[in-house]
């Protein structure tokens, strides 16, 4: 799996996190335990600093960056949808960000929100624990996601992450 240095900036990767070896891993990246990283996932963290909690996962095609003035964090228990992109952000945990969908500067997803697939969460908005930001731009709709509608995609993540350390092999 491609990871790099950049520098003297090494990624730090918990023993436990699945990278799925067609992902790539730049610089000051943090990744923590039972985390997973799925294909072709890009996690840059060239000019400023990307963490990822515990048994978060960071979906195939989604790309972090990060500035120099704002890092990328993404905590605990959250999942990362496919194709989203993700930069100088903060997604607490606890929090889910939709397929297709963008989370630019300085922007909050609080503990139990959502990002609606393709939506886009423009520089400063914060998003309020248990609402969930739809459309282009994101409107906020308060109080319509439950915890479980974030739990589940965080255990069924950790779940897939142990099937494919263990039994992912490539045939060519």
């Amino acid at each position: 799996m491609p990871i790099y240095a950049l520098g003297d900036a090494e990624p730090i990767i918990h023993p436990s996190a699945f990278i799925h070896p067609d992902a790539v891993i730049i610089g000051q990246v943090e990744i923590g335990e039972n985390s997973s990283v799925w294909p072709c996932a890009v996690l840059r963290g060239d000019e400023g600093k990307i963490v990822i909690g515990d048994r978060t996962s960071i979906q195939d095609g989604s790309v972090l960056h990060t500035t120099p003035e704002w890092p990328t964090i993404v905590g605990d228990d959250c999942v990362i949808g496919h194709i989203v992109h993700l930069e100088g952000c903060i997604v607490e945990s606890g929090a889910l960000v939709g397929n297709g969908a963008v989370v630019l500067h300085r922007a909050v997803v609080r503990t139990g929100a959502l990002v609606g697939a393709n939506a886009v969460v423009t520089n400063d908005t914060e998003v309020p624990g248990g609402a969930m930001a739809l459309g282009i731009p994101a409107k906020i709709r308060p109080d319509c996601v439950s915890p479980e509608m974030i739990s589940y995609g965080v255990e069924a993540y950790v779940e897939r992450a142990g099937k494919y350390r263990d039994g992912l092999r490539r045939l060519s």
